[in-house]
């Protein structure tokens, strides 16, 4: 049959141990190309990025030419590649040897020309840059180059334009998390410690990973936490619901972090983004416990404090009510007014609180004047002088503590104004923190999206 005797007739003298070539001057031109099939793996710890690709490579064997009249017009031919030359084209990333099915045979054609196709998994080094997680995009690259021969003897070329090579995507698989940009192509020489120069062929392959599981699993509950932070602040700071409440999103966010910290790409190089959004988040809450604590403080255990000072008075009760835009202000200051009228009247009633040495005719009007003047009518009859005496001391002890129960109220209400408009200014910067955070996070992210 033909296909018997051509393939006695090119491999019975045909010497696979040296360079297809008739004059050793001549430079074998070995065309390559390159189709990204799937990406399988991309592990940030190790910086090893497994690709699926369908290569292909072709070249002029001199010594394997025939005329296809004289064999039943055949022009090409399979023929096993252990039997033939082939160029020693290896991936200078490689890190295993991967799992690529065994394509025995190649195709040549009359005029010599051999073409190579076979599919390679590809387990190579790169370095990942996962600042950007989620968003982040990687760029790989595969250099193709001989590893003994110069470029004297083998040299380089691209099968196809780079524009072909660059948006092709006909056989890519892209139902995974990473999908394909592109494949940029750039051929250069290189030489090592001034040696002979050698030819490499640089594939770079852009991928970019598909944000939406981790938006929906990492972002969106975090930002729903930080939510229910900034409603927190409505509720009353005199209560002690707040506190309990703050605690409860703090201590639900630490078990949050806990549960995604095996989902974050982990690296000894740096931290990505979304890492220091967390910190910053749980930062933010701590803060924000730490304010309402300070509030509740501030207007608890007022009997315990002083009245509150003239200057913080003025500075958060007047100042800082129109600057916050605060309604009821006015009645601040009214409250303010009352209250200085009341510490007025505690010492005016003080200094007449103590019996005088004047007398009253009738034991009624002792009543009616409130015991301020023992009543010397009874001087005659002792024991009813003492019964009214002890009903005068009691009677003063009762004013007394009636008095000093206004004075905590009074108190109490002077403390309670102060805690109402620090908790809305401190609310105020820490809403404005979070929005200007946020803004920027999401600028950032959205930048490095669109490059």
């Amino acid at each position: 049959p033909a296909l018997r005797r051509l393939s006695h007739h090119l491999l019975a003298h045909y010497q696979k141990g040296t360079r297809p070539v008739r004059d050793w001057r001549t430079t074998t031109n070995v065309a390559i190309d390159l189709m990204v099939y799937a990406i399988l793996s991309v592990d940030e710890k190790d910086q090893v990025l497994t690709t699926y690709i369908w290569y292909r490579q072709h070249w002029i064997d001199e010594f394997l030419k025939w005329d296809p009249a004289r064999f039943d017009n055949l022009t090409q031919i399979s023929l096993p590649v252990e039997s033939i030359w082939v160029p020693d084209i290896l991936i200078n990333e490689f890190v295993d040897v991967g799992k690529s099915p065994h394509v025995p045979y190649v195709y040549v054609s009359h005029h010599g020309e051999v073409q190579n196709l076979k599919p390679i998994q590809v387990m190579t080094a790169c370095s990942l840059d996962i600042y950007n997680f989620p968003f982040d995009v990687q760029n790989c690259s595969l250099t193709f180059t001989s590893w003994l021969h110069h470029i004297r003897d083998i040299n380089l070329s691209l099968w196809r334009q780079p524009e072909l090579v660059k948006f092709d995507q006909s056989v890519f698989m892209n139902q995974g998390e990473w999908e394909l940009l592109y494949v940029l192509s750039h051929f250069q020489e290189f030489s090592v410690k001034s040696s002979d120069s050698y030819a490499e062929m640089k594939f770079y392959v852009v991928i970019r990973r598909r944000p939406l599981f981790y938006t929906v699993s990492l972002l969106l509950p975090s930002i729903f936490l930080m939510v229910m932070d900034i409603v927190g602040f409505y509720l009353p700071p005199h209560s002690g619901e707040r506190v309990s409440f703050k605690i409860t999103l703090l201590l639900g966010y630490s078990v949050f972090l806990i549960i995604v910290s095996d989902t974050l790409p982990a690296t000894a190089v740096g931290t990505p983004l979304i890492g220091i959004y967390f910190v910053v988040c749980m930062a933010l809450l701590v803060i924000s416990l730490t304010e309402t604590i300070l509030i509740v403080c501030l207007v608890h255990k007022q009997d315990l404090q002083p009245h509150v000072p003239e200057w913080l008075k003025h500075l958060l009760l007047e100042r800082a009510t129109i600057l916050l835009c605060i309604r009821d202000r006015k009645n601040f200051s009214q409250s303010r007014m009352q209250t200085l009228d009341t510490s007025r009247q505690v010492e005016n009633n003080d200094s007449t609180a103590k019996p005088t040495p004047y007398a009253c005719e009738d034991p009624r009007e002792c009543g009616a004047v409130g015991g301020t003047r023992p009543a010397l009518a009874f001087a005659g009859r002792p024991e009813g002088s003492a019964a009214l005496q002890e009903v005068l001391r009691e009677t003063t002890a009762i004013r007394q503590l009636l008095e000093k129960r206004e004075e905590f109220r009074d108190l109490t209400r002077e403390w309670l104004q102060v805690g109402y408009v620090l908790d809305v200014l401190l609310f105020r910067v820490y809403l404005a923190a979070v929005l200007a955070y946020s803004i920027t996070l999401g600028t950032l992210w959205s930048v490095w999206r669109d490059a």
